[in-house]
């Protein structure tokens, strides 16, 4: 999934959001992906500037002709393309100029995430990536009570950034 976002620019090279993927999360998300995908997918969208509208087998053939990949690596890269442009609104983008995939990538590495919006206001976009963490710690049973502290003192400080 990484390698997709960064292929679209929503991040950039250290994983960090985009002004792409902040544009992404407005009202004209279809358009700014369509624009990401162009972008991502530039030496494609040259060779056929209505990518989007193309059969499984052309792109197939496409990818194929790009890569040493097997025949299994090549269709999930055509159904993860066809996926990202049935979210896309391709109509308002130009298709003709495609930029370098690197030009339009702005660092907006100390963006700090809007409050949660209410239900109501996510509903209007029908595609909102949400991301879940799960931790696990596994502590010895022989671990002493100062011990299990320093874990979750550790944890506070690197995880929550709580200073002391």
């Amino acid at each position: 999934m990484v390698g997709v976002l960064q292929q679209i620019q929503f991040i950039d090279a250290s994983n960090a959001p985009t002004e792409r993927w902040v544009n992404f999360r407005g009202a004209n998300y279809h358009q700014v992906l369509a624009d990401g995908i162009i972008n991502g997918y530039a030496e494609l969208f040259s060779t056929y500037p209505d990518a989007y509208a193309r059969s499984n087998e052309e792109l197939e053939s496409f990818f194929s002709t790009k890569s040493t990949a097997g025949k299994q690596v090549i269709s999930k890269t055509v159904s993860t393309f066809k996926a990202l442009c049935e979210l896309a609104d391709f109509s308002s983008v130009s298709t003709s100029t495609p930029v370098n995939a690197n030009s339009t990538a702005t660092d907006v590495s100390n963006l700090r995430m809007p409050p949660q919006q209410d239900e109501s206001a996510q509903e209007s976009l029908p595609f909102v990536p949400k991301l879940h963490i799960d931790i696990q710690i596994h502590i010895s049973p022989d671990a002493t009570p100062q011990q299990i502290e320093q874990i979750f003192e550790s944890m506070a400080k690197h995880i929550y950034r709580i200073k002391e």
